[in-house]
């Protein structure tokens, strides 16, 4: 399968999803949390940094729930206007997000 490029504005909320879960982590450390959430340390090392700018689901909602963020703050922080510009989809909460 090939995968397309990701647009800019894929890249951007790939940063902003490994920047809040970088903070949430705190001094955790990147294996604990890894391990916890049952995923392996280079996944969530990936994601952090932002080499995996759109992680699956359930990785994203496992980290989430052991760092004690809701999928809601989540969803919130990534798709945060920039410019006074409202991004594509934010209206949706996380429960739209699951669905889809």
């Amino acid at each position: 399968m090939v995968r397309l490029p990701l647009t800019p504005a894929e890249a951007e909320r790939g940063q902003r999803l490994g920047a809040l879960l970088r903070r949430a982590r705190g001094e955790r450390s990147m294996l604990e949390t890894a391990l916890d959430a049952r995923v392996s340390p280079e996944t969530l090392r990936k994601i952090e940094s932002g080499r995996v700018a759109t992680p699956a689901f359930p990785t994203v909602a496992a980290i989430a729930d052991v760092l004690g963020l809701s999928l809601d703050e989540v969803w919130a922080e990534i798709n945060r206007p920039e410019h006074g510009v409202e991004p594509v989809g934010a209206r949706r909460n996380a429960r739209e997000w699951l669905a889809s």
